[in-house]
C-alpha cells in the first residue's frame, strides 16, 4: 500500500500550481460585484445589459469585471448578432457559488446575530 506524503485521509496535497489557480480564482471571487455576477449567471446565461441591470452595476464597470472573469476561464462568451452573451461552462463553480451564497444565506436566515465572515477578518 502506497504511503500519501503530505496528505490528511487518504488525499494528497494538491500541487503549488493548483493551489495558485484556486487562490486566483478565489481573489476574483472576492469581489463582491463579481460574486453577484458570478450568483446571475448561475441562474441561467445573459448579456451585459441585463448583467449590469440586474446587479445594479453601471455597464463599463460589469464588462470589466465580466473581462476579468472571462480572461481566468470563470465565464465564457459567445456572440449572438451584436450581443455578447456570457455564460458559466463550468458547473463546478456554479456549485462552489451556490453553496457558499446558500450557506451564508440560510446563516442569515436562520442567526441573524451569529458573527459575519467580514467582521471576523476573513
Amino acid at each position: 500500500m502506497a504511503k500519501v506524503v503530505g496528505g490528511v485521509g487518504g488525499f494528497q496535497d494538491p500541487s503549488a500550481e493548483v493551489l495558485a489557480e484556486a487562490a486566483a480564482a478565489f481573489g476574483l471571487l472576492a469581489s463582491s460585484a463579481r460574486l453577484h455576477l458570478m450568483w446571475a449567471l448561475s441562474q441561467g446565461e445573459s448579456d451585459v445589459t441585463h448583467l449590469a441591470d440586474r446587479v445594479g452595476g453601471a455597464l463599463p464597470a460589469v464588462s470589466q469585471h465580466l473581462a476579468k472573469l472571462k480572461l481566468a476561464g470563470l465565464v465564457r462568451s459567445r456572440r449572438e448578432g451584436r450581443r455578447q452573451i456570457y455564460y458559466v461552462d463550468d458547473p463546478d463553480i456554479v456549485t462552489v457559488v451556490r453553496v457558499m451564497v446558500g450557506q451564508l444565506t440560510a446563516r442569515e436566515t436562520s442567526s441573524p446575530a451569529s458573527p459575519r465572515l467580514h467582521e471576523a477578518g476573513v
